[in-house]
């Protein structure tokens, strides 16, 4: 039991960065209807810059998240105006794939000549130190990621529901063409809109190198990962992604503690199977498909 519990404790608190990651995943399918197989990739390289901006001058890992969100919201921007804008809207469901997933080989190849393979993790103070709570170990590094990241996502709902760039999204994702007509600028929508998702994963590299080692090659795995996730919530679903984050990291932390890390990874894909087996649309995409 006990062994079940602190599963439970470090899979919610990892599971909160693997939220934030999918969020952004969700954002930009909502908006462009793109599946962004470079978002993985993204987040190492948020990471890598994290690293760079502790190690060379000092910046916490946490304080470093204003400058890398600035730094990948622009490279966001840019990868939609030079590689997605010009594919026609009637291919762009297709060829986004090949694209963004030669965007993620480019980024991993800067990475690779910038940084070598080698696998790199951001020490910080606090990086080993933890809390004993009712006999339960609860990492510092976990706790300032999850509040990190529910503070994120909590950004990411006022700016979505509270502002009119929100309601533009917003409009842009449930009906493009009537957008359109009531004077919504629907490429600059998906421009800015792939800029917030990239961003969000700018916040989520800074956690993800003080929780995990990484190195460029780092991005398959986390795709896998972040596929499976939006998938399970509900393609479109940013509070489905959320909700899927927790089940699927929580599981799989529990099947590391009690059973074997090995099986662990399997988790992902074993509770995706199973859940669209019952809901092929998965757990929110038959309800809050369209209005993230």
């Amino acid at each position: 039991m006990h062994a079940l519990i602190q599963g439970v404790i470090l899979g919610v608190l990892t599971g909160g960065v693997y939220a934030l990651m999918a969020s952004g995943q969700t954002l930009i399918f909502g908006i462009m209807k793109v599946v962004n197989l470079a978002q993985g990739a993204m987040v190492v390289l948020a990471a890598y810059l994290s690293y760079t901006l502790f190690t060379q001058f000092g910046i916490d890992p946490l304080l470093s998240i204003p400058i890398t969100t600035v730094v990948m919201f622009v490279l966001g921007v840019v990868i939609q105006l030079a590689f997605l804008r010009p594919l026609k809207p009637e291919d762009i469901g297709q060829l986004s794939l090949l694209v963004t997933f030669a965007v993620a080989l480019l980024l991993e190849g800067i990475m690779g000549v910038l940084f070598n393979t080698t696998h790199r993790s951001i020490n910080t103070s606090y990086a080993d130190s933890s809390w004993t709570i009712a006999g339960y170990q609860v990492t510092v590094v976990g706790v300032y990621a999850f509040a990190l990241s529910l503070g994120a996502l909590a950004l990411l709902f006022l700016l979505l529901n509270r502002t009119g760039f929100g309601r533009a999204v917003r409009a842009t994702v449930q009906n493009p063409v009537s957008a359109r007509l009531l004077g919504v600028d629907t490429g600059r929508i998906s421009a800015l809109g792939f800029g917030l998702g990239a961003a969000t994963a700018a916040a989520a590299g800074s956690v993800y190198g003080l929780l995990f080692p990484f190195n460029p090659s780092s991005h398959y795995d986390l795709i896998s990962k972040l596929l499976s996730i939006v998938v399970l919530g509900g393609l479109g679903s940013i509070s489905g992604s959320v909700v899927a984050a927790i089940i699927v990291s929580t599981a799989s932390a529990v099947v590391a503690s009690t059973i074997s890390p090995i099986w662990s990874e399997f988790t992902f894909f074993v509770i995706l199977l199973a859940v669209l087996l019952v809901r092929p649309r998965g757990l929110f995409g038959a309800v809050e498909r369209g209005s993230l």
